[in-house]
């Protein structure tokens, strides 16, 4: 078991530096070759609209999944941590929806039509699920009145649309076409080179967030589980 949680660390801590590597290469990308940014409807502030996306809806809510597998949390009441879970993902959900207005107003401002690639269609229903993921969270798990029955029926559903989520995000950031928005990439090679690592991270990222969430061994145990990993307070 000990060897077990170091592994987990050693992918936690990987999970922790692609997260922030994949922050620091969308913002470098788009303030060196695209300009920087702004809040004026131009085309600097669509460049506000991967940083935040990536940043919020990638990166936050990948490390606000996992963070129940970390196994420092388990001996620890489980209500304090269902809270940081929840305020993590509302940074991310609210992250996302300022990303959202980013390339809205960029398209008012310039007479661009809506919602007309498959990465909008995309984009729109992951944050569309992931505020009606985040509401029912929040009622069914952080509620006084929410009975125990629908909490245990809710659970396995939460867990699902969580991880769906996750994936539904991962493919809207990689589905960004040459033609999906403007203003359009350059064909600077070096330009095409970086932001295609830049995708390779956020691979990279998902596949480490999405191995943490597989593996069993690294799931915290219910109250009363007969475990060597730990011994949790008693705590729904």
């Amino acid at each position: 078991m000990i060897s077990s949680t170091v592994l987990f660390y050693g992918n936690y801590v990987l999970c922790l530096c692609l997260g922030l590597l994949c922050v620091v290469f969308v913002s470098y990308w788009n303030i060196e070759w695209r300009g920087g940014f702004a809040w004026d409807a131009s085309f600097l502030q669509f460049n506000w609209h991967p940083v935040l996306m990536v940043t919020g809806l990638v990166v936050l809510y990948g490390n606000a999944a996992i963070l129940y597998r970390i196994p420092f949390t388990w001996s620890q009441r489980k209500q304090h941590w269902k809270l940081v879970h929840a305020a993590l993902l509302l940074s991310s959900l609210i992250l996302s929806i300022l990303g959202l207005c980013a390339v809205f107003d960029f398209h008012t401002g310039y007479h661009i039509p809506n919602l007309y690639s498959l990465h909008s269609w995309v984009g729109i229903f992951t944050v569309v699920l992931f505020t009606a993921q985040w509401l029912l969270g929040l009622v069914g798990f952080l509620s006084p009145c929410s009975p125990l029955g629908f909490r245990k029926l809710l659970k396995p559903v939460h867990a699902w649309m969580g991880m769906a989520i996750f994936i539904l995000s991962l493919a809207s950031c990689l589905s960004v076409t040459r033609n999906a928005d403007p203003p359009p990439i350059t064909t600077n090679y070096i330009e095409a080179l970086f932001a295609n690592f830049l995708g390779v991270l956020i691979v990279a990222f998902g596949l480490v967030v999405l191995g943490i969430l597989s593996n069993q061994r690294w799931k915290r145990p219910e109250p009363g589980e007969e475990s060597s990993r730990s011994l949790l307070p008693e705590d729904n």
